[in-house]
């Protein structure tokens, strides 16, 4: 009766997702139907409501407001845009493929997808016309890159909300996840754009004028890498720290407080501010609309989370969790390829990778057991975020609508491309598991 109930739950987000009601909205009313559903008594499912908002907010709250802060800071003052043509200067034409994959990758890390999908597309058009290569042969890298930095690296908000839920440890699933990405990245990068040499694709002029005087002037390259890869640092220190210092040391407690996530995001949105703003003399309110620019544009994406925050403390306090943990031991199936399959299955359904991951969340946090690396549950999930993602995501409409694909073109680029990443990410995770 259980497993009926979460299938017609997610039937029924699915039907609104169809529908097009806000995944925040759909997901507070599949909550409340699967907690009334299941059992739960109206005071005990509206203490899981507050329970469910307050343990996701304040896990995720500040890590995903300050990580994109910082995403836009890089972008407003040119840092971002400096990152891009630094490296596609330094690689040159022949390496054209692997330059804007490295800068896709390096400008995913601190900016969310839809930020830099916009940043780079002018660039990826100016060097197609330039080089007189194919446009997706060069796009296909750049998207690759983005796509894979938002399933699998913090602080972008499915990871985050996974780590939360899972309550594995960021800085370990940074580091794994990164080792993840590489792979995938150059699997569904530059080796499968070479398939797409043939693709005819029309120019675009709308997207077309890459022009470096948008900005006054750029700020210089070195501090622009180090500012946009300075979260990254300092957890990678917190994570280096914890392992080969002894607990006393002084310096293993200064690493550990500054490579925690929130104050590694605070530090580094700060130093960005100095930098890019009060050292160039920007006024403090043009700073601090920056800020609130940024926090207002991820708004939604919080309500969403908490949502699927909810979801996954009605099912657990419902008594599912325990159903949902043993129907997978009957299975005999590995948890972490129960939870790639059922997060796809629910990337297909649903379209969003980010709903996906929360829902997916809900369902298989109960498969963590001693035996399990919370931080590979994390990426088996994100690696099942982005599979088959098809007509029903907005990110392949984006896609093919900016590189002016036909709906064929745009499934047999944008689509297996995502599934690459998805396939390899899960074997990554696989052979990881092998090991840790």
């Amino acid at each position: 009766m259980i497993v009926l109930i979460l299938l017609f739950c997610i039937a029924f987000q699915v039907f609104l997702t169809t529908k097009k009601v806000s995944p925040f909205l759909s997901l507070l009313i599949v909550a409340i139907t699967a907690g009334l559903l299941l059992g739960m008594d109206v005071k005990s499912l509206l203490a899981s409501i507050e329970k469910g908002v307050g343990s996701t907010l304040g896990g995720l709250a500040l890590i995903i407001c300050l990580g994109a802060a910082l995403g836009k800071i890089l972008e407003v003052s040119g840092a971002a845009e400096r990152i891009s043509t630094t490296l596609i200067d330094s690689f040159g034409e022949k390496n054209i493929q692997w330059s804007v994959l490295l800068t896709g990758f390096l400008i995913g890390i601190p900016l969310y997808y839809n930020a830099g999908f916009v940043i780079l597309v002018p660039l990826v058009f100016n060097l197609a016309r330039k080089t007189k290569l194919p446009l997706l042969y060069i796009a296909i890298p750049m998207a690759a890159s983005l796509s894979t930095t938002h399933c699998f690296l913090p602080p972008h908000p499915g990871p985050v909300v996974l780590v939360n839920a899972f309550q594995a440890d960021m800085g370990k699933t940074l580091m794994y996840g990164i080792l993840l990405a590489i792979p995938a990245v150059i699997m569904a990068g530059p080796f499968f754009s070479k398939f797409l040499r043939n693709f005819q694709v029309e120019d675009n002029p709308i997207f077309g004028n890459f022009d470096h005087k948008n900005f006054a002037t750029l700020p210089p390259a070195l501090p622009s890498f180090l500012v946009a890869l300075l979260p990254v640092i300092l957890i990678a220190m917190a994570v280096l720290a914890n392992t080969f210092l002894p607990e006393t040391s002084v310096f293993r407690s200064i690493f550990t407080f500054i490579g925690d996530s929130t104050i590694a995001l605070l530090l580094s949105v700060l130093t960005a501010l100095y930098y890019f703003g009060i050292r160039n003399k920007i006024s403090l309110e043009t700073q601090m609309k920056w800020v609130h620019d940024a926090i207002s544009g991820i708004a939604v994406i919080i309500l969403i989370i908490t949502a699927g925050g909810v979801f996954k403390q009605v099912l657990t306090e419902s008594g599912s969790s325990d159903y949902i943990a043993a129907f997978s031991s009957e299975w005999n199936m590995s948890p972490i390829l129960f939870a790639w399959v059922i997060t796809a299955l629910l990337r297909i359904t649903i379209g969003s990778a980010t709903v996906a991951g929360i829902t997916a969340a809900g369902i298989v946090s109960p498969l963590i057991v001693g035996a399990v690396s919370p931080e590979l549950m994390v990426l088996a999930v994100g690696a099942g975020s982005v599979f088959g993602s098809h007509i029903n995501d907005s990110g392949f409409w984006m896609f093919k609508e900016f590189f002016n694909l036909s709906l064929k073109q745009t499934l047999l680029s944008w689509t297996i491309m995502e599934s690459i990443i998805s396939i390899v990410g899960l074997l990554g995770v696989l052979i990881l598991d092998i090991f840790i």
